[in-house]
């Protein structure tokens, strides 16, 4: 895999060499009793620099998460094991990667609570194979969209309001090819690439949809 990165700025201070952005966290599989859901970072060298895995959500009334972008993820089941279980099950069961369509072993970043829903997230991150397959949406119900984050967009925000778990609040999002990232899961990614943000550690409120819309 090339793992060179981009030539022009970089914001952040992490690593540009995507096995060096990988290999700053250790290989582990915490028990579930560690997070109650868990995500993947997963990274690819683009055409001029790091890209990320995202999806948009399926808009359904029933899916907290309804139409937020975020990463490739979900909850734990009690016959996972291990959040790393957890991990590559949703990877499958939502853009259709499997653990051989990764280069390495998963790594463990950490967990860290999603306030909306009071319910701590196991985060880790892995490298694309070079062969692998491009991913897909596995399932339409509810995945809408899959696309790849250039690592410079975070760099770069606007003020949105949305109703949180706040109250109606301003909030920054980023905004790449219509899709609108905002919340924990930019937070996570500024973290994880040490972008500077001032992004507050609030979530978004999902309010069921009346079937007569």
């Amino acid at each position: 895999m090339n793992s060179s990165g981009s030539g022009g700025s970089v914001p952040g201070t992490a690593p540009t060499d995507l096995r060096a952005l990988v290999d700053r966290f250790p290989v582990l599989a915490p028990p579930v009793s560690t997070a109650g859901a868990a995500v993947v970072i997963v990274l690819r060298q683009g055409l001029t620099e790091v890209e990320t895995l995202l999806i948009e959500r399926a808009e359904r009334a029933e899916d907290p998460a309804s139409g937020q972008v975020g990463l490739p993820g979900g909850h734990v089941d009690e016959r996972d094991g291990s959040l790393a279980t957890t991990a590559l099950r949703e990877l499958e069961e939502e853009v259709a990667l499997r653990r051989d369509d990764l280069d390495g072993e998963l790594r463990y970043v950490r967990a860290e609570l999603a306030i909306r829903f009071g319910l701590k997230v196991g985060i880790f991150t892995a490298l694309l194979a070079r062969d692998a397959p491009a991913p897909t949406i596995a399932n339409p119900e509810e995945v809408a969209h899959v696309f790849w984050l250039p690592r410079s967009a975070l760099a770069t925000s606007r003020p949105i309001v949305r109703e949180t778990s706040r109250g109606l609040a301003e909030v920054r999002a980023t905004v790449f090819e219509g899709h609108l990232l905002w919340g924990f899961t930019r937070r996570v990614l500024c973290d994880f690439f040490e972008v500077p943000t001032q992004d507050e550690a609030i979530g978004p409120v999902f309010v069921p949809r009346s079937p007569d819309f």
